[in-house]
């Protein structure tokens, strides 16, 4: 059974970033006609270990690692993607996404942040060994202010 599994760089747990991933996921399931299942880590939860507890990042990637796709997802900060994001990849181990398909997933509050996806998430992923057949960048604005009006309908550009 294919699993999608999702990572949140986004610093905030339960953030409208993740809602979007899901979403996303949720869309490349519908897509691929398999059912929505497969890990999801929120970095935000893993901030606490990033620096002092190196097994809890690593199981966590290691939790990823089984997901047939993954959705990598963050918010745009200082115009790329967010540190803890960062800390979090680095201590991926070389090739951690070797085959792997890989869906970069950024949000940023303008427009003219469209291109950070493709000039500074899809280069580490590639890196790791992702395959990125598809990098999307979605504007703030087109998100709901709550998360909990979060509507997969609402966003066609997913689709």
């Amino acid at each position: 059974m294919t699993q999608i599994g999702v990572l949140v760089g986004n610093p905030r747990p339960a953030s409208r970033t993740l809602q979007a991933a899901l979403a996303l996921r949720e869309a490349l399931a519908s897509t691929l006609g398999v059912p929505v299942e497969g890990p999801v880590v929120e970095a935000a939860e893993l901030a606490p270990a990033v620096f002092t507890q190196p097994d809890t990042i690593k199981a966590a990637l290691e939790t990823l690692g089984q997901a047939d796709v993954l959705v990598i997802a963050t918010p745009t900060y200082k115009a790329a993607y967010t540190g803890l994001l960062k800390a979090v990849l680095d201590q991926a181990p070389s090739g951690w996404l070797r085959g792997k398909i890989v869906v970069p997933l950024q949000i940023a509050a303008s427009d003219k942040h469209a291109l950070a996806v493709e000039v500074h998430l899809r280069p580490v992923l590639a890196e790791l060994g992702a395959v990125v057949p598809q990098a999307v960048f979605l504007n703030e604005a087109s998100l709901p202010a709550d998360v909990t009006d979060f509507d997969l309908d609402s966003l066609k550009v997913l689709r």
